[in-house]
């Protein structure tokens, strides 16, 4: 004697027939909506509210991320002018600098919108003194000029992505 079973459609799409259930909330999902996690597949709800949990940065944090991040940057980029190709080197290791600082002040609490916001205090940082010299100058450069910040802009790209890297991690 054979048993059928129901025919289970996605909660999300209900056209889609599937045979997948979410093993935290037991709701039918496709394949679109599956999310594979160490334990077997999770809806995007569950996932969500997972990852909430870890989400543990209060508001002193982005300041503290944000002023360390501006603050560092700036000196690097500072000297980046000096150094020139060696830029391509040393930027990296600036950048693991400033996330191990911003890591230690905040005491490893985390947040994605920590993350980005520290970036993009980061690529500030690296961008003020470009920003400061167009503005004495009054945009006025010649081409000269513009070869006089190519190593900050390297130095800004390398450090940003590796500081938001370095805190959030890479994930495939």
């Amino acid at each position: 004697m054979t048993t059928e079973h129901p025919t289970l459609y996605c909660e999300n799409h209900p056209n889609v027939e599937t045979t997948l259930r979410c093993n935290r909330c037991e709701k039918p999902i496709c394949a679109k909506c599956a999310v594979q996690t160490e334990t077997g597949y999770r809806c995007t709800e569950c996932v969500r509210t997972q990852q909430k949990n870890f989400d543990t940065a209060t508001w002193v944090d982005y300041i503290l991320a944000i002023g360390i991040a501006v603050i560092l940057a700036y000196i690097g980029s500072l000297l980046t002018s000096r150094i020139g190709f060696f830029t391509i080197f040393v930027a990296p290791i600036a950048g693991i600098v400033i996330a191990e600082a911003i890591r230690f002040a905040i005491r490893r609490r985390r947040s994605k919108r920590l993350f980005q916001a520290t970036a993009a205090a980061t690529a500030f940082g690296g961008l003020l003194p470009i920003l400061s010299v167009l503005a004495l100058t009054g945009l006025a450069i010649g081409f000269v000029g513009l070869f006089y910040f190519i190593w900050p802009v390297v130095y800004t790209v390398l450090v940003t992505s590796t500081v938001y890297y370095r805190l959030a991690g890479i994930r495939l």
